[in-house]
């Protein structure tokens, strides 16, 4: 059984070592009365680099690689339905339903669509680690990690 991601208690592999602390509404505000005196001081520095911040090469070449995977097949197959269709009515004469060439069509474009969200969350991003070949435990874990962090930032919203 998977693990989520806060009882795992570890991060991201490529997640900076500490959380950014939001600034507070007032301080946003003061900041924009003094906005001369700021302006004469040196900017601030960014709190992480890019690096630190970046998916690793290694990650981002392994969900591209299962994003063209998991959705170009399925767009592959629905281009070849309609190209099908129209090559059995124009051969052999059979008329397939418009409506069946069409839920078919969808389908198959649907499952392009899911493909590339499929494909990015079934990607292991640990770098050191490959994952699976289709990468259903990866994407439990990912999207355990996902959604903690969308109630984490819910509950700082609120």
């Amino acid at each position: 059984m998977p693990m989520s991601a806060e009882s795992e208690g570890d991060r991201l592999p490529f997640e900076p070592k500490s959380k950014r602390q939001k600034t507070a509404k007032a301080a946003n505000s003061s900041a924009c009365v003094n906005k001369q005196e700021s302006g004469n001081q040196k900017k601030k520095k960014p709190r992480y680099t890019k690096e630190e911040i970046a998916i690793p090469q290694v990650v981002s070449q392994r969900m591209i690689r299962r994003i063209a995977a998991f959705s170009g097949v399925p767009t592959a197959l629905g281009i070849s339905c309609l190209i099908v269709s129209y090559l059995l009515l124009k051969y052999t004469g059979i008329r397939l339903p418009p409506v069946a060439v069409l839920l078919v069509n969808m389908a198959f474009f649907g499952m392009g669509v899911l493909g590339i969200s499929y494909g990015a969350l079934s990607a292991c991003w640990d770098e050191q680690r490959v994952g699976t070949l289709l990468g259903w435990n990866e994407f439990i874990t990912n999207w355990e990690r996902m959604v903690a962090a969308w109630r984490e930032t819910r509950q700082k919203n609120t």
